[in-house]
C-alpha cells in the first residue's frame, strides 16, 4: 500500500482505489472539508502526476471524463483549494509523491484502465442529506426533493413566488457557476419545457451568489443532484447513478416518442406558466420573452 500523509490530507492506495482524507490545515478550503472522506476507485483515473516547486509540489489525481458528478457540476471552475483531487506536498516528502505516483500508474498499466470519459458516475457524490445557505437563498436535498428558501437579500420579485419544492424527476439541467470579478455567480436548476430562464437574481429556480466562504458548498449540492439524474453521455433509456427504476417511472422526463408526461410534470409546467406571467408584469422579462418562453412551456403539455 502506498501513502502519504500532510497537513493538506492524507491519500492512501491499496491497489483498487485511491483513499483522499483532508486535513485540518487552514489552507484547506471549506468545500474539501465539508466533503470529507473520498474514495477514487481505479477504474475512474485517467492518470496522476507530481509537480515538484520550490517550496511545495502538487500531486495530481486526473478523472475520467465523466466519471465524477462534482467535477461534471463544476467544469474546471473549482479555486485550487477547494480541489479534492490536489494535494500539496512539503519538499521533503517529493520522493514519497513520486513513489505513490509510479504505484497508481503501475496500477492503471497493470489493469489496463481506459482513461478515455465515461456514460455513467464512478463516484458515489457528495452524502445526503445536504443543506446550503449562501447568496440569496438556501438549499436542501434529500436525495429526492430539492428545496429552496430565501433571505433578505432575496430580489422580491423572487422572493414573491415563495419556497421552490422540486422532485429530481422533474429537472432537466443543473447548474452551478461562481462569482469572477464582479459578476455574481448561481446554483440553477433547469426544468423541463423550460428553455429560456431569467437572471440569477430573478429566477426563482436559482440560488444568487455573491462571491462569499461559502459558495463552493453550492457545488456539493449540485453533485448530489446531478449524480440522481441521467448522465450526460448515456444511453436516452439508462437509469441514473443514484436512482431506483421506479424512481424514473414515476417522476423522471419522457423522450421523444414516450407518452403523456407524468401529472406531476403538468403541476410543475403550469407553476411555471404563472411565474412566467408574473415575472412579465414585473419587467424582468420583455413581451417578446414571455411570448417565446410561454410557447416553449406550452410545447411540453
Amino acid at each position: 500500500m502506498a501513502e502519504i500523509i500532510q497537513k493538506d490530507g492524507n491519500w492512501t492506495f491499496d491497489g483498487e482505489a485511491v483513499r483522499i482524507v483532508p486535513g485540518r490545515d487552514k489552507g484547506v478550503g471549506l468545500l474539501r472539508q465539508t466533503l470529507g472522506e473520498v474514495v477514487v476507485p481505479l477504474r475512474a483515473l485517467a492518470g496522476i502526476s507530481f509537480e515538484p516547486g520550490r517550496k511545495s509540489g502538487r500531486l495530481r489525481l486526473r478523472l475520467r471524463d465523466g466519471a465524477d458528478p462534482l467535477l461534471q457540476a463544476t467544469g474546471g471552475r473549482l479555486p485550487e483549494s477547494s480541489d479534492p483531487y490536489v494535494l500539496t506536498v512539503e519538499v521533503h516528502r517529493s520522493g514519497v509523491a513520486e513513489y505513490f505516483v509510479d504505484e497508481v500508474r503501475n496500477a492503471l498499466l497493470l489493469e489496463q484502465v481506459d482513461p478515455g470519459p465515461v456514460d455513467a458516475y464512478l463516484l458515489a457524490g457528495p452524502a445526503v442529506p445536504i443543506t446550503v445557505g449562501a447568496g440569496d437563498g438556501t438549499v436542501s436535498f434529500d436525495g429526492d426533493r430539492v428545496s429552496l428558501e430565501w433571505n433578505w437579500k432575496t430580489e422580491q420579485a423572487k422572493s414573491s413566488f415563495g419556497p421552490r419544492d422540486l422532485r429530481v424527476g422533474a429537472l432537466a439541467s443543473v447548474e452551478w457557476f461562481p462569482a469572477t470579478g464582479l459578476e455574481n455567480g448561481w446554483l440553477r436548476f433547469g426544468l423541463t419545457g423550460a428553455p429560456s430562464a431569467p437572471p440569477a437574481k430573478y429566477d426563482p429556480y436559482a440560488i444568487e451568489l455573491f462571491g462569499f466562504k461559502k459558495d463552493p458548498l453550492m457545488a456539493l449540492v449540485a453533485a448530489a443532484v446531478l449524480v440522481r439524474m441521467p448522465h450526460p453521455a448515456a444511453p436516452r433509456d439508462a437509469v441514473p447513478t443514484g436512482a431506483a427504476p421506479k424512481e424514473l417511472s414515476a417522476s423522471g422526463p419522457t423522450g421523444s416518442g414516450a407518452g403523456p408526461a407524468p401529472a406531476e410534470d403538468h403541476d410543475v409546467l403550469l407553476r411555471r406558466l404563472r411565474e412566467l406571467a408574473e415575472l412579465h408584469q414585473a419587467g424582468v422579462l420583455t413581451a417578446e420573452e414571455f411570448a417565446a418562453t410561454k410557447q416553449a412551456v406550452l410545447r411540453r403539455f
